[in-house]
């Protein structure tokens, strides 16, 4: 499973989603969804480039690959 950690990015670095979608230029309900996924979402390679670039941030600070447990 892939972990989302868009929503600690933000906090650590003190962006509001209301900035972060203007700067992206999405509706700020869009940066909502996203931030509040605990998995990742099905987001393209531009998006998660734009959002590195302005979150100041690398890939792995926004996912995480965490182990399926067996059964």
């Amino acid at each position: 499973m892939i972990k989302w950690h868009l929503n600690r990015v933000m906090a650590d670095r003190r962006i509001r989603g209301k900035t972060l979608a203007s700067w992206l230029g999405v509706h700020p309900n869009t940066v909502y969804r996203l931030r509040n996924a605990d998995t990742m979402p099905s987001v393209d390679g531009e998006l998660l480039e734009n959002l590195c670039k302005l979150l100041d941030c690398r890939l792995w600070e926004l996912v995480e690959q965490v182990p399926l447990e067996e059964h």
